[in-house]
């Protein structure tokens, strides 16, 4: 069963953009909420995780805040040494 991926972003954020350019990059789908335009969702993101900022990555349910590539590859199954890669 695929993972229900969320990401809560907003348009000027740099890191908003890196995360979802790495889940592109792994073939990850995902919701992308602007928390900028949506005022409801930013509320419930905050009450949720106890944080303002932006990006949250949430993974079924599992809030991540910020790229934290180490946890999303957990959390994901991503597996970056069968590629050859590392997790820096």
């Amino acid at each position: 069963m695929k993972p229900t991926v969320i990401v809560f972003s907003t348009p000027t954020c740099s890191w908003c953009k890196k995360v979802k350019e790495y889940l592109k990059s792994n073939g990850q789908q995902f919701k992308d909420i602007d928390v900028s335009k949506d005022l409801a969702a930013q509320r419930d993101m905050i009450k949720k995780s106890g944080q303002m900022g932006v990006p949250q990555i949430w993974v079924n349910n599992v809030a991540v805040v910020g790229f934290d590539r180490v946890k999303i590859d957990k959390l994901l199954s991503i597996n970056k040494k069968e590629k050859g890669e590392t997790n820096v």
